[in-house]
């Protein structure tokens, strides 16, 4: 068994001169290390202990190429993500290796030599993927149009990709997906015969959940695949007569409704839009009407560093997207004349569903594979799911259900 050795404040300046230029930077770094530990195995089997300063995750990672060091430096967690995709290194343990990582965050920003230039370059993809009505409609392709056939493979029959909520003794994923369509119905008191607009209506589960109800609900995607998928799942359930599915941008939507939902479809909207959001949730209310908006939220004081950057999912999984912060969520609604009138939170809830999806798609894998997804596409869907995780484990993501009561 090779010696760890251990990387402190006290022993940086010892590393072994032999290793290369960035990764001696990088371990370096590592003794700034304030939660928890990470164990590196370099490539000629050499083990590097970093932190071990205190309470928090211990991860491992075993480096397969010393490039990985110059990615991290140079690029921050999409270097990370880029080398992972790349195969360079590998973990026991994703979600805690990201953990790691969300609960250090200063000590990460500390290591990114490079970043602003790096930054710059993301910031401008990312300006060039905002969310217009055609740009919308590519990223919407990017990520859901990539079949319906790879969602079944792992989602839960319901087909519903956003958080559960596993309220107590609830174990099954389906089961936990019906009671957050229950708790919103709740939340915004849907009641029979009431109009519905649902923004971002998905795969149409929670359409269906709310036809049962009574409600009669428009749904809008962009999505055709989502369209198609949602308009067969109504048909089947005999609910025609108080369910369309439309493939509609939801700025262009000009009926009024009692009420709305819209279940983390704001996530997808940009920050330039967000206005416009808004004003659609105030202008296509009836007086007296309320939206329900179920949307993932980062921590307020976490939020300018966020915004000022580009991370891996903004530029991986879902381009042109930004998460609002619990105040943005309640000045826009003041703004907008739908003040915030209650909410519900369930980031924890939201841990478990990732955990749970995660699972799932390694399992599917073997079926996924030969309908053309490489392994790349499969390391991509792993880090996606294992960072989100992390996000809502360590807090700095959160996932709530926001009712906003139009006023006037």
């Amino acid at each position: 068994m090779p010696e760890v050795i251990p990387i402190t404040s006290d022993t940086v300046d010892r590393l072994p001169g032999n290793l290369p230029r960035m990764v001696r930077l990088a371990l370096g770094y590592g003794a700034k290390l304030r939660y928890g530990s990470l164990e590196v195995t370099l490539p000629d089997g050499r083990i590097f202990k970093l932190g071990d300063n205190g309470p928090g995750p211990a991860a491992a990672m075993k480096v397969y190429h010393h490039s990985f060091a110059s990615r991290l430096i140079r690029g921050g967690d999409i270097g990370i993500a880029e080398a992972y995709l790349r195969g360079e290194w590998d973990t026991p343990d994703l979600t805690q290796f990201l953990y790691l990582f969300c609960v250090n965050q200063d000590w990460m920003r500390s290591m990114l030599i490079g970043k602003p230039m790096v930054r710059a370059v993301q910031v401008v993809r990312h300006w060039l993927n905002r969310n217009t009505r055609r740009q919308a409609r590519r990223n919407i392709y990017s990520h859901y149009d990539i079949g319906n056939a790879f969602y079944s493979a792992w989602l839960d029959p319901s087909m519903t990709y956003s958080s559960a909520l596993f309220e107590e003794h609830t174990t099954d994923l389906t089961a936990a997906q019906n009671n957050k369509y229950r708790r919103l119905a709740e939340a915004i008191d849907l009641k029979p015969d009431q109009k519905l607009l649902e923004i971002g209506c998905g795969w149409g589960g929670f359409a269906e959940y709310a036809a049962k109800v009574g409600a009669r609900v428009v749904g809008l995607t962009i999505s055709k695949e989502q369209r198609d998928f949602a308009q067969a799942r109504i048909q089947a359930a005999g609910l025609n007569d108080r369910v369309e599915i439309r493939l509609q941008d939801y700025r262009d939507e000009r009926d009024q409704y009692d009420r709305i939902a819209s279940i983390e479809m704001i996530e997808a909207v940009g920050e330039e839009f967000w206005p416009r959001y808004f004003s659609q949730l105030r202008d296509r209310l009836l007086p007296g009407g309320l939206a329900g908006i179920q949307a993932i939220t980062i921590q307020d004081k976490l939020f300018q560093d966020y915004r000022r950057d580009v991370d891996f999912i903004q530029r991986y999984v879902f381009p042109g997207g930004m998460l609002p912060s619990p105040l943005i969520l309640k000045s826009l609604g003041e703004r907008f004349g739908v003040p915030v009138i209650r909410e519900r939170i369930f980031g924890q809830d939201y841990a478990k569903t990732l955990a749970t999806w995660r699972n799932n798609f390694r399992a599917a894998w073997p079926r996924l594979a030969p309908l053309g997804f490489d392994d790349r596409f499969r390391r991509l869907w792993e880090y996606y799911l294992s960072y989100c995780e992390a996000g809502f484990l360590s807090g700095n993501i959160d996932v709530r259900q926001v009712v906003f009561a139009k006023t006037g």
